[in-house]
């Protein structure tokens, strides 16, 4: 199942002996285009401070009461290393994150979340061949996660022009990989929104905050339209896909 990122915000975070805090932002990697942590606002009870919560450590999410449960305590939580809000999240600090709770670098292997292709703990035996994709922090000095808060609103081009602007991510609820980038071409086109894989995009221009994909400004406008209130199902990812002609991902 298929979901927006913008519903995860403002979700409590309940810890094994309460309350954390509420979703304040999402990070997600361009390498992998997956949903890395959730940044929480735990002021009530830490002073201003946030907090990173990685899907690793979510059991489940309920929609209904609008809270994410994860397998923290409270402590554990008040003892992970501290983030500046004001800086990028570092591979340093990424490691320390990684260090502190015990989770395995999500870099360190050829899947979505390193030796797994769901955000859970691996087996204790890793293979020789597993561990010959470990990557080291060296050579991830680069600034590779985003604020999801910060890009929307980011223009999107296509190959020959302008298409709208970025609106919203769709995330796999299983794995936390970001399925789709929510496109309103409005501006551009007759009203409507699309979606478009993030594995298409070939430039991403942070500092003009201009988001190219590969795909024709004339293809994007005959796309499916993308309806906000209906799920979006295996079918019309088939449908999606067909009009692009290219394989889905699921292939």
């Amino acid at each position: 199942m298929l979901y927006r990122m913008e519903k995860l915000i403002g979700l409590s975070i309940g810890a094994t002996d309460g309350e954390i805090g509420k979703v304040k932002d999402v990070y997600f990697d361009d390498r992998r285009w997956a949903a890395r942590y959730l940044v929480v606002d735990a002021g009530g009870w830490l002073e201003d401070r946030k907090v990173l919560i990685s899907p690793i450590a979510i059991t489940g999410i309920d929609w209904d009461k609008r809270t994410v449960q994860v397998r923290l305590t409270r402590a554990q939580v008040k003892g992970s290393p501290p983030i500046d809000s004001d800086k990028p999240v570092s591979r340093q600090y990424e490691m320390e994150y990684f260090g502190y709770y015990g989770y395995p670098d999500y870099l360190g292997g050829s899947l979505l979340w390193g030796a797994m292709p769901v955000p859970v703990m691996p087996p204790a035996i890793v293979s020789p061949a597993e561990e010959a994709l470990v990557e080291s922090p060296e050579n991830h000095n680069d600034q590779h996660l985003h604020s999801a808060a910060e890009v929307i609103g980011y223009h999107l081009h296509a190959t020959d022009d302008a298409i709208g602007h970025l609106q919203d991510f769709l995330l796999d609820c299983e794995s936390w990989a970001i399925r789709y980038i929510v496109v309103d071409t409005r501006n551009w086109l007759p009203g409507k929104q699309v979606v478009i894989p993030p594995h298409w995009i070939k430039r991403l221009e942070w500092p003009e905050k201009i988001v190219e994909v590969d795909v024709t400004r004339e293809t994007v406008k005959g796309a499916p339209e993308y309806d906000p209130k209906m799920e979006f199902s295996r079918v019309q990812e088939e449908v999606l896909y067909r009009h692009y002609k290219r394989p889905g991902y699921w292939e």
